[in-house]
């Protein structure tokens, strides 16, 4: 049985989870890519900015729209490294991100395949295509040890 490796960005979604953790925000990373090339990252800066909306996805995927020039990030992939709550997965359909790859699964915040499930909702606009799994063993021990840490 072939072992998949861990992909280039995911790598990197994990570090800027990590320097979340050391910020002392919420362990989650996120870059987006097109054509092979970072467009777009960032990580939880909610704390830092006393903003409720930056997520990691969402400070991604703005960063990738000012590079590009364009709030239609067509042909862009996401890697985050936890499942998108509905806030964010509202926001990867209308950035019209083509495909989602996220680490660890959230049962309880979690939007795509848990709760709201937002891309299977008639309303959506945009489903990305969506792998999990992805560095989720790394990404889940991120987030155990940030909440282990506050209890």
């Amino acid at each position: 049985m072939a072992k998949w490796s861990t992909p280039e960005p995911m790598k990197r979604a994990l570090q800027l989870a990590q320097e979340a953790a050391s910020a002392g925000e919420v362990p989650v990373g996120a870059v987006v890519v097109k054509d092979g090339k970072v467009v777009g990252e960032g990580h939880n800066l909610t704390r830092t900015h006393h903003d409720p909306t930056a997520h990691a996805e969402i400070v991604a995927i703005r960063a990738a729209a000012a590079a590009l020039g364009d709030e239609r990030l067509t042909g862009c992939d996401l890697y985050v490294t936890l499942e998108p709550c509905p806030m964010c997965a509202g926001a990867i359909s209308h950035a019209r991100i083509g495909r989602l790859y996220y680490g660890a699964s959230d049962p309880k915040g979690g939007a795509v395949e848990h709760g709201a499930r937002v891309f299977q909702q008639v309303q959506c606009l945009h489903r990305p295509e969506v792998y999990s799994g992805l560095g989720e063993g790394e990404a889940a021990e991120l987030l155990r040890g940030f909440f282990a840490e506050r209890r």
